[in-house]
C-alpha cells in the first residue's frame, strides 16, 4: 500500500505545480527530443529539468530521514528523538554558513560537501563525547552531548550568519528545507551515501532489537554493544547528514513516521525501520506537493509544511504521554 502511494504521489509530483500538467503532458515530456515543437519542449524542460530531480530527492531524502529517525529513537531508547539529537543539522548549517562566508559559494553543489562533512564530523565529536567517562555508551549521556554541541554551533551560526550578508540570505533559504532547485550533480553523490547508509542500518538490526532489552541482556545474548552502537550512528549520520546537506534541515519528519511504523508495525525494528523509510519519502514528497498548492503561483518549502504537521503532531505526544501517566 505504502509502495503504491509512493508511486501515485510521485506521479502527482510531476504534475503540479505552478503551471498544472496532464498525466499525458507529463508522458510525453519525459520522452521529447530538445527538436520537438514549442509548446513540447517547454513541457519537456519543465518536467525533466525542474520536477524529476525535486521528486527523486524528496523520495531520496525522505527514505533516509525516516529510516534514521527509527535509527536514532531505538539507539538512545528515546521516544522522542530526533536526527537533530546528534547535532547532525546544527554541524550542517554551520558549515554551510561557512563555506558561503570564507569562500563565497553560492552553488549547491559547491557547499553540498561541506554540509555533508559538517555533519559526520559533528555526529562522529557527539559519539566520541558521549562514549567518555563514567556514562559512556548511555543514551541519556549521548542526547546531553547532543544538545551541548547542537546549542554551541547553533551560536556559532548564528555569528557568522549576522556578520556577512550573503551568509545570511543563505541561511534563511536553506534553513527553511526545501527540495526545489536542485540538479541531478548534487542528488547522484547524495544518493551514493545514503545506499551506504542503509547498507549499514539494514546490518544492525538485529542486534538493535537486543540493544533495546537493555545493554546486559543484550550482551549476554553475544551482542557487541560498542560495535554496534558504532555501525549504528555510523549510518544515522550518513543518512540524515547527506539529506540534511542535499535540501536543509528537515524537523519531525523522522520522529513522525518512525511513531506511525512503530503503531503499523510493532517495535520489531527489522520491520520497523523499513516502514519509517517508505513513510518518510511519502510524507515529504505529498508535503512538497502540498507547499505548491497551498500558495500558488508561489510555493512553500516542504520543510516548513512539514513542520506545520510536525509540531502538532510532538504536542499530540507530550499530551498522550501524559494523559496515560495520569
Amino acid at each position: 500500500m505504502l509502495g503504491a502511494i509512493l508511486v501515485i504521489a510521485g506521479v502527482a509530483s510531476l504534475a503540479v505545480g505552478a503551471r498544472a500538467l496532464s498525466p499525458a503532458d507529463v508522458w510525453q515530456g519525459l520522452f521529447a527530443t530538445p527538436d520537438a515543437d514549442a509548446r513540447l519542449n517547454e513541457i519537456r524542460l519543465i518536467v525533466e529539468t525542474v520536477r524529476v530531480p525535486r521528486t527523486v530527492l524528496a523520495i531520496v531524502a525522505g527514505l533516509a530521514l525516516g529510516v534514521a529517525g527509527a535509527l536514532i529513537q531505538g539507539y538512545t531508547r528515546n521516544p522522542i528523538a530526533d536526527t537533530g539529537l546528534l547535532g547532525v543539522n546544527a554541524g550542517a548549517s554551520f558549515a554551510v554558513v561557512s563555506a558561503i562566508a570564507v569562500f563565497g559559494f553560492s552553488n549547491p553543489f559547491q557547499y553540498l560537501w561541506f554540509g555533508f562533512a559538517g555533519a559526520a564530523v559533528t555526529g562522529v565529536v557527539v559519539f566520541g563525547l558521549a562514549s567518555l567517562g563514567r556514562g559512556a555508551g548511555n543514551p541519556l549521556t549521548l542526547a546531553l552531548a547532543g544538545q551541548g554541541i547542537t546549542v554551541f554551533l547553533a551560536a556559532m551560526t548564528t555569528a557568522v550568519a549576522l556578520s556577512d550578508k550573503e551568509s545570511l540570505n543563505a541561511l534563511r533559504f536553506w534553513n527553511s528545507g526545501s527540495v526545489a532547485g536542485v540538479g541531478f550533480d548534487v542528488i547522484w553523490p547524495v544518493t551514493g551515501f545514503i545506499v551506504v547508509g542503509l547498507v549499514l542500518a539494514a546490518s544492525t538490526l538485529p542486534a538493535l532489537n537486543l540493544l533495546n532489552l537493555g545493554d546486559d541482556v543484550a550482551r549476554g545474548l553475544g551482542v557487541n554493544i560498542a560495535l554496534s552502537r558504532t555501525v549504528g550512528i555510523a549510518a544515522i549520520t550518513l543518512l540524515a547528514g547527506a539529506a540534511t546537506a542535499a535540501c536543509g534541515p528537515i524537523a519531525f519528519l523522522g520522529l513522525m513516521v518512525a511513531h506511525v511504523a512503530r503503531y503499523l508495525t510493532g517495535p520489531d525494528y527489522r520491520w520497523l525501520v523499513p516502514y519509517a523509510g517508505l513513510l518518510g519519502a511519502v510524507v515529504l514528497l505529498v508535503c512538497d506537493i502540498v507547499g505548491r498548492l497551498v500558495v500558488r503561483p508561489s510555493e512553500l518549502d516542504a520543510g516548513i509544511v512539514v513542520a506545520l504537521l510536525g509540531a502538532p503532531f510532538f504536542a499530540g505526544l507530550v499530551w498522550r504521554g501524559k494523559f496515560k501517566s495520569a
